[in-house]
């Protein structure tokens, strides 16, 4: 397998290179840049597999370097915020954000984060080829092959983690699958303090699929709550 590319966006130079000197020792290849314009134009430049990548930025903000690099190119994206705003997070997602950490963070948990992002971009992957089209549940077409999601006469935009939390919860219909086991089967890895990104996608998951179709379970996660 060839080496993988991370390009990581932070315009302060010591959590740059700090990142990027820990990747490398990691095994990837790492670029870097400091501005929004210059991590689009390295994007472009490099095709990198990864972004890690800081919302403040100066020239424009990540948000808007998310939003361009996702219409060029889908990418898995690991955002760095300084703040733990919900409503910020939110935004994040919607632009196609795959991840996020809150600043400041633990080396050790961002390289966990990088490393699961790249497994599962594989496993989409693979998945696409393995001659599994998709799934039917209710009234909802999930196609595995070209990630792309029905609701009757209407196609659903979903972002990659978006489309992946889906497909695992139409794979288990009514069950009701908890927080944790989301994180390990979705994200990768299983930091019960990650339960607030599951909440976050699934917010978001709720409010494009315009109904009540992911229940809350109490106590447990939630449950694709679908007719029979």
């Amino acid at each position: 397998m060839s080496q993988r590319r991370v390009l990581v966006v932070d315009d302060e130079a010591t959590i740059c290179e700090s990142v990027a000197a820990r990747l490398r020792a990691e095994g990837f290849d790492v670029v870097t840049a400091s501005d929004g314009p210059g991590a689009v134009a390295e994007c472009e430049a490099s095709e990198p597999d990864l972004l890690v990548l800081d919302v403040m930025l100066p020239g424009f903000d990540g948000l808007e370097v998310c939003r361009r690099v996702q219409a060029a190119r889908p990418v898995p994206v690991l955002m760095l915020t300084a703040r733990a705003d919900e409503t910020d997070m939110l935004i994040g997602l919607g632009v196609g954000a795959d991840d996020y950490l809150s600043k400041p963070f633990s080396m050790r948990v961002l390289v966990a984060r990088v490393h699961a992002l790249v497994r599962r971009a594989e496993r989409a992957t693979e998945a696409a080829s393995s001659g599994q089209a998709g799934m039917s549940v209710g009234d909802l077409e999930v196609d595995l092959v070209e990630r792309r999601v029905r609701r009757g006469d209407d196609e659903i935009h979903l972002t990659r983690t978006e489309f992946d939390l889906l497909a695992h919860f139409a794979s288990r219909p009514r069950a009701a699958i908890s927080r944790e086991s989301l994180l390990a089967e979705v994200w990768g890895w299983g930091d019960v303090a990650g339960s607030r990104t599951v909440d976050s996608h699934v917010k978001a998951l709720r409010r494009k699929l315009r109904g009540d179709l992911i229940r809350t379970v109490h106590g447990v996660g939630y449950a694709l709550d679908v007719q029979k």
